[in-house]
């Protein structure tokens, strides 16, 4: 039997799963829920600290057919089928391997296309500072006049090497490392549902030398409890 890791097993799948960026979660269910969503997002913070997870849930909220509160159900067709990977309207690139001008030309074609099931077309890139200088130029035009179902969801760890003329059109918004605190209430709690028996002091260690990270601390503990088991 496959083994799955922690911090895949345990994504966030709604707002309040994102420990430790509550400033943030609140504003975008409250937009969701006035209507009131951007075309452009910017998620910016320290690695394991939620972003992608909360980029997964906006693109999924907002196309939700029977969202809750601002958070999306994750049991209608649009969530079920963008939790499995298969619903092509939700769109994720890593600009890491993916930064040439080509690629943000190919997207700039597509947003020409109605989405096929969902209400918006929406595109994650992960490390967004990554991509060239004339690909940041290639999606800054399309930024400047996106259609009305394209929605952008940019994360990165490194928003100064943003130009200007990209920040500007995003509604940024920064993550901050999440406290020892919360980290360790979260461990516990996840080790509960595993039925794992670990002490509260090993716990709060792994989440200070986890130094702010959720991912970090949950392949630490992933890695204590392959030794110890």
């Amino acid at each position: 039997m496959s083994y799955t890791a922690l911090y895949r097993k345990y994504r966030p799948k709604t707002f309040e799963e994102v420990v430790g960026q509550e400033h943030i979660t609140r504003t975008l269910r409250n937009q969701i829920i006035s209507g009131r969503v951007g075309h452009a997002y910017l998620l910016n913070g320290g690695r394991g600290t939620g972003k992608r997870s909360t980029a997964k849930i906006l693109a999924r909220a907002i196309n939700c057919l029977n969202p809750q509160d601002g958070n999306p159900c994750n049991e209608c067709e649009i969530c079920k089928s963008a939790l499995n990977g298969s619903l092509t309207d939700i769109v994720e690139m890593d600009a890491a391997s993916n930064n040439s001008v080509e690629d943000i030309r190919s997207i700039r074609e597509e947003v020409n296309f109605l989405p096929t099931k969902a209400k918006y077309r929406v595109y994650i890139i992960d490390e967004v500072h990554m991509l060239s200088a004339a690909a940041f130029n290639a999606l800054l035009k399309t930024l400047e006049e996106p259609p009305a179902y394209v929605i952008f969801i940019l994360a990165t760890t490194e928003a100064h090497k943003i130009p200007i003329t990209i920040l500007s059109r995003c509604q940024r918004y920064d993550f901050k490392r999440i406290s020892i605190d919360t980290i360790a209430d979260r461990l516990t709690d996840l080790m509960q549902r595993e039925q794992i028996e670990v002490e509260e002091k090993a716990l709060r260690y792994i989440a200070k030398v986890a130094d702010g990270s959720m991912r970090d601390a949950l392949s630490l503990l992933d890695q204590c409890i392959a030794f110890y088991l």
